[in-house]
């Protein structure tokens, strides 16, 4: 089990950058995410969350949602204990997952979910824990729906794997994280609101059949570039596929943080 400390200021301090070459979702996915789940929860949840916020000074869901990445340069050493918890490594193109096999000695993001989400809705513990469990689920959930960060090839979720973008170098990760997203130029306010009025139901599932079907992603729409460059047509092809991973994240987190969270009272 992971130790868990107190957030104090560290929570506060979000908006640190951090290379986005190495992380699931750059700031824009992760606040994405973070906005699209605030807008489904309940009122008991919203009462919970506001509570928990208020502990690290923040105001919002996507105040916190890039904190775990942040760690990076605010607390090194935690970030060291936590950095294998924001991936998870299939080892087979059938994108099964297998514990044993997957996710050893509990390392990897679908054991993190249920871990921290344990947390966060056990009322027995301090606020502040809770808090920093609410930002490593919010953060994780979105991870797990990062398909690079779910993958079967080892090639260290698409960071090996060159790539060029308008004539210049990069790595598939980093397309993923942040380039097909930011290169709309929105806020992550009105990309989660564009893509909050698409009205279809999300199936929920659990965070292993999330990172399954980001697994099969990889496999089987294209994420890898034959030519090794990023073209209008790939970022036709793929940037739906990336937004609408981002509303999957956005309605699954919601769900589980009214289970956790939606309970009325104390």
């Amino acid at each position: 089990m992971i130790p868990m400390r107190p957030v104090g200021l560290l929570l506060g301090c979000v908006l640190i950058a951090v290379p986005p070459s190495v992380l699931a979702w750059g700031p824009l996915g992760h606040r994405v995410v973070a906005q699209l789940a605030q807008k489904g929860l309940t009122p008991a949840a919203q009462a919970q969350v506001d509570r928990l916020l208020a502990v690290t000074g923040a105001r919002r869901l996507a105040d916190i949602a890039t904190w775990p990445d942040d760690l990076r340069d605010l607390d090194p050493e935690l970030y060291k204990r936590t950095a294998k918890l924001h991936y998870v490594n299939f080892h087979s193109r059938d994108c099964l997952y297998d514990p044993p096999r997957d996710c050893a000695r509990d390392r990897c993001a679908v054991w993190a979910i249920g871990h921290y989400a344990a947390i966060l809705g056990d009322r027995s513990r301090g606020d502040a824990e809770r808090a920093q469990a609410l930002s490593f689920v919010v953060h994780f959930v979105a991870d797990v729906h990062q398909p690079l960060h779910a993958s079967y090839r080892d090639d260290k979720g698409g960071n090996d794997f060159q790539v060029r973008w308008h004539g210049r170098g990069s790595n598939l990760h980093r397309v993923w994280d942040s380039t097909l997203l930011n290169a709309a130029g929105m806020s992550y306010q009105a990309l989660a609101n564009r893509l909050a009025a698409d009205a279809r139901a999300v199936p929920q599932g659990d965070p292993a059949q999330w990172a399954q079907e980001s697994c099969r992603v990889v496999r089987d729409d294209g994420v890898y570039p034959a030519a090794r460059t990023i073209d209008a047509a790939y970022a036709q092809r793929e940037t739906p596929i990336a937004e609408e991973r981002l509303r999957e994240a956005g309605a699954r987190l919601a769900v589980l943080l009214d289970r956790e969270l939606g309970r009325v009272g104390n």
